[in-house]
């Protein structure tokens, strides 16, 4: 068994950490996750179930597409060309466009960025202040519950929303309801390996067949690792079927509608019911695994803090680990941007029309759904690993920023008109809609297990605190230039850097640290706990 191996290397760092008797306190607040109890109920078909339609409802068509197109709508709508003199509101066509912005003006698409920054440094912020803490009690179940009715409320708000002159409120309901949106997928995400390690096949495979002598080590690891991988598939193909089942319930209001001025508002009304009807039956369903209790004398925020040193600390010891989330640090930037970027780019050119909107979000529902069930069925028949999905996706993304810069040498090439948005949505759907599911199985399969919580908090952290350097970086290229086209050209490099990154993580390798980690934290937590019964029986004795 790999867990045999030496592990004196991890047990010396636990001991260095236990030098100081705050240290120890930290140490116990982390070592507090390795709970486990062969007593948590095996997941039944119900609760599984209700996990999938939750992501069907919460599947991005709200923040991310309706509400974006509302909020830039508006702005657009409160601007105008600066080229045109004297400046008259409302006069902006598919040039640039700025609005009053302190003393000055400012280009539309560049607030629209400076809003996503602000969206990913608070959602990096609430990740750090309380990510590993979702481990301990029912925290995590609960955050998940409260984020989701703000986001609930946050798009419903959406229906206030019916003039140029509300463009600060429409700014603020966008980042309220992107925020929340981004954070529900990471304590959703969480989840999933806890899922995966009580499915039944899996428990019987750990509890009967493993102790029998039925199977090895190695055919066990690979039982949960398949597991993890294809409820992360099943689950992102539910986001995708959410996606366009949502967008086809939204045609029956737009095509009637589409002249009436109000039918937008009325599209993310009916898209928000979608989600809080698919999202109320896992709140109903789930059955109750809950963490340890606080350490003694820790709040959720300081045990968080805790938890953020002590694994910051171990990164070193977690090598592939530390290459795989700094891999997802340029990743999750290139991909975020990328989508930002040419979610603009198109609004622009389809002039905000919900209707066009809708068509291209169906294309790129259908793709984004074949390629989920297509991977998950090569994965399983052929028992594959994951990277090498990942990597495929990393591909793409890729060469969806490097086409674009094209445009920067023909005006012909890049996304230039409708044809080139329709293809890349069906490119978006085909090889990088299974990225967010391969992203956070590797993670999963990288996670000391036990400590899920507290990476998947990095891994969260990475993502979104990668998100605050790109999209200030293209509101300054965009200002300079005037064009945000100049931004594929940073895209590219941080795409290009994070797949050859991704391409020298080893994942055996990073699973062996991860084994050999918790086993030397255990042993330094049980001789620290032998150490201190023998202190109080010397003072007993005194």
């Amino acid at each position: 068994m790999r867990c045999a191996e030496d592990t004196s290397g991890f047990i010396a760092a636990g001991a260095e950490v236990h030098a100081t008797s705050a240290g120890l306190d930290e140490h116990d607040a982390l070592l507090g996750l390795v709970h486990d109890p062969a007593d948590q109920p095996t997941v039944t078909r119900r609760e599984l179930w209700s996990y999938y339609f939750y992501y069907n409802g919460d599947n991005g068509v709200g923040p991310q597409s309706y509400s974006l197109a509302i909020f830039q709508s508006a702005l657009t709508a409160a601007g105008h060309d600066p080229s045109i003199s004297p400046p008259q509101v409302g006069n902006c066509g598919t040039g640039s466009c700025v609005i009053p912005w302190g003393s000055g003006t400012c280009n539309v698409n560049s607030v629209i960025l400076l809003a996503n920054g602000l969206c990913f440094a608070i959602m990096t912020l609430v990740f750090l202040c309380l990510g590993s803490a979702a481990d301990y009690g029912d925290l995590g179940p609960r955050l998940l519950l409260y984020l989701t009715v703000t986001c609930w409320m946050a798009q419903y708000s959406f229906m206030a929303i019916v003039g140029p002159d509300q463009w600060p409120l429409a700014t603020l309901l966008y980042v309220v309801s992107y925020i929340t949106y981004g954070a529900t997928l990471v304590f959703y995400a969480a989840i999933f390996p806890r899922l995966a390690k009580f499915m039944p096949d899996v428990r019987e495979a750990r509890e009967d067949l493993l102790p029998a002598g039925k199977i090895t080590v190695d055919e066990y690891n690979k039982l949960e690792s398949l597991s993890k991988s294809h409820i992360s598939n099943i689950s992102t193909a539910h986001s995708n079927i959410g996606y366009f089942v949502t967008l086809l319930f939204n045609l029956a209001i737009l095509i009637p509608l589409s002249p009436w001025p109000y039918a937008n508002n009325l599209a993310l009304l009916a898209t928000t019911t979608y989600f809080l009807l698919l999202g109320i039956p896992w709140f109903i369903y789930r059955q109750s695994r809950p963490g340890p209790p606080l350490p003694k004398h820790q709040s959720h925020l300081t045990t968080s803090l805790s938890h953020l040193r002590l694994a910051l600390r171990s990164l070193p010891l977690l090598r592939q680990t530390t290459l795989y989330l700094i891999a997802i640090f340029l990743l999750s930037d290139a991909l975020n941007t990328t989508s930002t970027l040419l979610s603009l780019l198109q609004n622009q050119t389809i002039h905000f029309s919900f209707l066009t909107l809708t068509y291209l979000g169906l294309t790129q529902a259908v793709f984004s759904t074949l390629s989920t069930f297509l991977f998950d069925h090569i994965q399983t028949r052929f028992r594959m690993s994951p990277k090498p999905f990942l990597q495929l996706t990393c591909l793409f993304t890729l060469l969806v920023p490097l086409y674009g810069s094209l445009s920067l040498f023909d005006p012909d090439w890049g996304y230039a008109s409708l044809s080139h948005f329709v293809a890349y949505n069906v490119v978006f759907g085909l090889f990088q809609a299974p990225y967010y599911a391969y992203a956070q199985t590797l993670m999963a399969e990288l996670s000391p297990p036990g400590y899920e919580g507290v990476f998947f908090g990095l891994f969260g952290t990475m993502q979104r605190a990668s998100s605050v350097v790109g999209p200030n970086v293209l509101f300054a290229i965009t200002e300079m230039t005037g064009e945000g086209e100049w931004g594929f050209v940073f895209l590219s490099v941080l795409a290009a850097g994070a797949m050859a990154l991704v391409a020298l993580v080893d994942v055996r390798k990073g699973k062996e640290d991860c084994e050999k980690f918790v086993e030397g934290m255990t042993g330094v937590h049980r001789d620290i706990g032998r150490d201190l019964v023998e202190e109080q029986d010397d003072t007993a004795a005194d």
